[in-house]
């Protein structure tokens, strides 16, 4: 029997691409949605909390490139690495863009760029510079663990800086306890004892909704600046340790974050409301 195909007719495309690994079923799964048409917050609300991964992105075409905006399941954030990579990647796998075309996208942080760079995309996006202050008390109780340096980010993020990579890998954090804290995601993270790694990393954001992001590109704006400051280089290959896992190239250039990883689609579909 032959399948209705009247919704694909009249439907969005949509797509889910894994960011941040050269796999399937790896790295970070971010939602992609370049817009036939326009479509008010409240629609893009709905689709990002029925794709149900940490964010959809969606893509409106303009003259000198793309609005893009992210979503979670819960809000609109303003800056989201993985899902960024994700779009530039399905821009140019479906034909957006020329393969030597840069991607252009206008956003909530300004303008970010991307381009390819051999079997890489490469993210121009802003730097962070962290603000130290004192561990607070619910943190360290959410943790488990005393962090030996705690800072804060004007993204709205908190990292904590532990003692070793087996302390980063072992955290069980308490969720509720870390969503009374005012910050939109705690990212933990220790120099590496990995072989090919600088540092290592996990995020977790159950203000956004998200209870562990497997692999966060916005806290590399925060994560690149702060290990410049304790290794004194400028270029990291980092790991985030979650259980997909996912490799993010890093240089800190100034007050731009360059960071580099690599996607793979795995699904695309039709929405038909």
């Amino acid at each position: 029997m032959r399948a209705d195909t009247k919704g694909d007719a009249m439907g969005q495309q949509i797509f889910q691409v894994d960011a941040f690994t050269d796999r399937p079923y790896a790295g970070n799964p971010a939602g992609v949605c370049v817009l036939e048409a326009p479509r008010d917050d409240e629609w893009m609300q709905h689709v990002a909390r029925e794709m149900n991964v940490s964010e959809t992105a969606f893509l409106e075409r303009r003259a000198d490139g793309f609005d893009l905006r992210w979503f979670t399941p819960k809000v609109e954030v303003d800056l989201c690495g993985h899902a960024t990579l994700a779009s530039a990647h399905l821009l140019w796998q479906e034909g957006h863009l020329a393969p030597d075309e840069q991607a252009r996208f206008h956003t909530r942080s300004g303008l970010l760029e991307a381009r390819r760079a051999d079997d890489f995309i490469e993210l121009d996006f802003p730097a962070y510079a962290p603000r130290p202050l004192d561990p607070p008390p619910a943190l360290v109780q959410a943790l488990g663990v005393t962090p030996n340096a705690v800072a804060r980010f004007d993204i709205n993020y908190l990292l904590a800086a532990v003692d070793s990579e087996e302390t980063v890998r072992a955290l069980d954090p308490d969720l509720v306890l870390l969503a009374t804290l005012p910050d939109l995601a705690v990212a933990v993270t220790s120099r590496a004892s990995t072989p090919g790694y600088d540092f290592v990393s996990r995020a977790f954001a159950p203000n956004a909704g998200i209870a562990e992001d497997p692999v966060t590109g916005s806290t590399h704006c925060c994560l690149g600046p702060f290990w410049r400051e304790r290794l004194g280089k400028d270029v990291f290959t980092a790991c985030q340790a979650s259980a997909r896992g996912g490799v993010v190239r890093v240089r800190v250039e100034g007050e731009r974050v360059r960071l580099g990883g690599q996607a793979v689609t795995v699904l695309r579909g039709t929405l038909v409301q």
